[in-house]
């Protein structure tokens, strides 16, 4: 396979390299589907002696939705146009018609879940402006997702709605089929994931970002008086985020685990090395992320949980994304943690969503007041509705959930100063107001 990749592969959103040098792309393993589709690993090889694999599926001279011909054509081999075959409906839905026949072709395994029905017949687009992934809606049916970037083991994203899909959790899309490859000595690497789709679904970011801006065009109601009040939602969001927990303790286990305070400890080291404005905070919060001195009762959890991955449904509230951090390793992605590390990242999600409308007028005493009043009626309704299920409220936990908040925020204030510059008032703001309120802030 001789197409243009290097040009290529650079001007894909989910392409991960562009702080990099690319030096070259190549095939490494190239698999036949069919007489025009093919697929294939790419081996992307940068300047700094590091790599990266991609997957990509091959269609040759296959009809285009015209919106997409530029963007997913490749290039010219034997008289033959290469493309991401993904933006071709028919390619698509032939891929589904593979998981749904068990299909293995050379190291391909095309996985159906039992008694999985997928719609082989129905219309397909791609879903645009995803960052890591591709993927593709079939009608209201089912969506298709393929991850770009190939990391070698079976991705938690993959594993977690399989078991909780099977032990019936109404808190995730259910898995319909998987794609993966096998080495030679038959270790899986997970490729690509069909779950059902979720029609008439709302992000639960969005409603947020709505729920305050309607809190913020009201300068004399209180947030439970705005008609855009979010709080009985993320009451039943941290309802659902402790039934998934409660599931993934059942299905997979609990146990008594090493803290992860030395990984904590490392990142403040780095970031504090990154950001000066942390210099002065340091001791505190390393005093702070003692608590988790020990072992701590650990199990699989989420472990990327914030606001842009729960979806509300007319019936529930859907977790998506379980596959972690994409640039890490998956070994990294599937380590047991305690479950307050999803408790913490939706309640800096919380925060967020209110600060990041602030951007222009950060130093508002109303509107920051505004912004305060909804972030702490949200955080301790969504901590009241996980409390509900379990039986006890995370703020109540002897400085824990404390720890793992401030860990989040020390990792925010590092991406913020590496990407976003102007952002990073938010975490430092939040570090500040964590270290004032104590280790168990309960309302």
């Amino acid at each position: 396979m001789n197409l243009p990749f290097i040009e290529w592969l650079p001007k894909q959103r989910w392409y991960a390299g562009r702080a990099r040098v690319l030096s070259s792309v190549t095939p490494s393993v190239v698999t036949a589907l069919a007489p025009d589709l093919d697929h294939a690993l790419l081996l992307a090889s940068y300047a700094d002696g590091g790599s990266e694999v991609y997957q990509l599926f091959v269609g040759w001279d296959l009809e285009l939705p015209e919106e997409f011909a530029g963007q997913a054509t490749i290039g010219a081999q034997d008289g033959r146009t290469g493309c991401d075959a993904l933006f071709s409906p028919d390619a698509a839905r032939r891929l589904l018609t593979l998981i749904q026949a068990g299909a293995t072709t050379g190291p391909l395994r095309f996985l159906p879940e039992p008694e999985a029905s997928l719609p082989v017949d129905a219309p397909a687009r791609v879903i645009e402006g995803e960052q890591t992934n591709t993927s593709v809606i079939f009608d209201t049916e089912a969506i298709l997702k393929v991850f770009r970037r190939v990391n070698a083991g079976r991705n938690p994203d993959v594993e977690l709605n399989r078991v909780l899909a099977r032990a019936g959790s109404p808190h995730v899309a259910a898995l319909l089929g998987a794609m993966e490859s096998v080495d030679e000595r038959g270790a899986p690497t997970s490729l690509a994931m069909v779950t059902a789709y979720a029609p008439n679904s709302a992000d639960g970011w969005s409603m947020a970002m709505a729920s305050v801006r309607d809190l913020l065009a009201e300068a004399d109601l209180r947030a439970d008086e705005v008609g855009g009040d979010f709080a009985s939602e993320s009451f039943r969001l941290g309802e659902a985020v402790a039934e998934v927990h409660a599931t993934l303790a059942v299905e997979l286990g609990s146990v008594a685990g090493p803290s992860p305070l030395p990984e904590m400890r490392r990142r403040l080291e780095r970031t504090v090395a990154e950001v000066p404005e942390l210099v002065d905070l340091a001791g505190a919060v390393a005093d702070r992320l003692s608590a988790l001195e020990g072992q701590i009762v650990v199990q699989r959890i989420h472990g990327d949980l914030h606001l842009g991955q729960a979806l509300r449904t007319p019936d529930h509230w859907f977790l998506i994304d379980f596959e972690g951090e994409p640039g890490q390793p998956v070994a990294e992605r599937r380590r047991a943690d305690s479950p307050m590390r999803d408790v913490a990242g939706m309640l800096r999600s919380f925060d967020y969503a209110a600060n990041q409308l602030l951007r222009g007028e950060p130093n508002d005493e109303q509107l920051a007041y505004r912004a305060r009043e909804w972030v702490q009626r949200n955080r301790g309704a969504f901590c009241d509705g996980y409390g509900h299920v379990t039986g006890v409220d995370p703020r109540a936990l002897p400085g824990l959930l404390s720890a793992y908040e401030l860990d989040k925020a020390v990792y925010e204030a590092a991406y913020e100063a590496r990407h976003r510059p102007d952002w990073l008032w938010i975490p430092l703001k939040s570090i500040r107001a964590l270290l004032a309120a104590g280790p168990n802030p309960i309302p």
